[in-house]
């Protein structure tokens, strides 16, 4: 079995700043989307449970090659970077074009997990993007990996009354929440020898992608940055719980909540 996960490079959160409607991102290489850390974890279950054989695959600038390094000091060793000029400023869409692309390219593989959503854009978009553009049936927000073998497999899907549980063809695409497992860290030994592991990187002509498909040719175009708007100042309601209660209602119905 052939694991695909694809992680992304985001900016750490704590250190962006917001100034007018410009947005200041820190210097660096960034570090792995925090729920992309589960797919991976989940991916390397599956290879330790049966055998199955994992490859990592990012799209970004030169920088996010810092991404599939840290995938490789987890264990991973097959990495793939989808990066060229072309690609900058690919939205949610564009970008699961690109990755969909490059999975064609491997040929062979049976299971692609991504994070549930990337911390940076929240869009939560790029799986299921990725699913259409493959082909392929999708599963989002996968609690728990049931049975899988190289044909199917059963997933526990989170839902708003609890969880579904889902028998699907493969191959597929799904997306793993943060309750699914526990990721492990790197050892120092994993570290040094992640820095061996050599990068396969592909640029648009490889996968044969044009320009008016990706980067600036992507159907949105972010506009402006802003910080939410600040809340108003919490009013404490005052007298017995009876007076509180008609307080609360008559507030509520001045403000056409009810």
């Amino acid at each position: 079995m052939n694991i695909v996960v694809c992680i992304k490079q985001v900016p750490e959160l704590q250190l962006v700043k917001v100034s007018g409607d410009s947005l200041q991102l820190p210097a660096g290489a960034g570090q792995v989307n925090p729920f992309d850390a589960y797919a991976l974890e989940e991916a390397l279950r599956l290879r330790e449970a049966h055998g199955a054989a994992v490859s990592a695959l990012t799209v970004g600038p030169e920088s996010a090659q810092a991404v599939l390094r840290e995938a490789a000091s987890l264990g991973v060793e097959q990495l793939y970077f989808a990066s060229d000029p072309v690609f900058e400023n690919s939205d949610c869409l564009a970008t699961a074009r690109i990755l969909a692309a490059a999975i064609r390219k491997l040929g062979s593989v049976q299971l692609v997990i991504t994070g549930k959503q990337a911390v940076d854009d929240d869009s939560a978009a790029v799986g299921s993007a990725l699913a259409g553009f493959l082909g392929w049936p999708q599963v989002m927000f996968v609690k728990k990996i049931e049975a899988i073998t190289e044909t199917s497999a059963v997933f526990h899907r989170l839902s708003e009354d609890g969880y579904d549980v889902v028998e699907c063809p493969l191959p597929a695409v799904i997306s793993v929440v943060k309750e699914i497992n526990e990721p492990r860290l790197p050892s120092l030994k994993g570290k040094m020898q992640a820095k061996k592991v050599p990068i396969t990187v592909w640029r648009s002509a490889d996968l044969q992608l044009e320009a008016g498909q990706v980067g600036s040719g992507s159907p949105t175009t972010p506009v402006s940055h802003r910080p939410p708007a600040a809340r108003p100042p919490a009013e404490m309601l005052q007298g017995t719980p009876a007076e509180i209660a008609e307080k609360l209602f008559e507030k509520l119905r001045k403000a056409q909540v009810i």
